[in-house]
């Protein structure tokens, strides 16, 4: 069975924002942790470079240091994009080959000229539209 925490009480977290939490990252000290303890409270100039270590991972999990390096979470993320983008362009090449009808005759170079052709032919729009940029008497563009 799982034991909820109570969030009303002060909680340890590693942030760089606030580097010293309310509550020690340690609290049950074993027999030496506990024994360091009390001769913390003495000179520090007595303790070993370990021993002052073993009093900081003590109270911290992580150094400032450790916390303000970078991880590597961009590479799983940069990774599943790239997956997210592969996967979808298969999806999309496969509508396109096997779902996606053939493309209409109309969508051809040949029939937009012969469609161009007999819309200028019928006189479309001739005051603003299609047939007012074309010269009937030069039988060309208007320029």
């Amino acid at each position: 069975v799982a034991k909820q925490a109570d969030m009303s009480l002060p909680m340890y977290w590693d942030r760089r924002d606030t580097p010293l939490p309310d509550v020690p990252y340690q609290r049950e000290l074993s027999g030496p942790q506990e024994s360091l303890k009390l001769k913390e409270r003495g000179s520090w100039k007595e303790l070993t470079r370990e021993e002052q270590i073993a009093l900081y991972r003590m109270m911290f999990k992580q150094s400032y240091a450790e916390m303000k390096k970078p991880s590597n979470e961009w590479k799983t993320v940069v990774g599943g994009v790239f997956i997210f983008i592969g996967i979808t362009s298969l999806v999309v090449w496969w509508q396109r080959v096997f779902v996606y009808p053939p493309r209409p005759h109309t969508l051809t170079d040949e029939w937009k000229a012969m469609q161009a052709k007999r819309m200028i032919d019928t006189r479309v729009n001739p005051v603003e539209g299609f047939s007012a940029k074309w010269d009937y008497e030069r039988k060309e563009w208007k320029k």
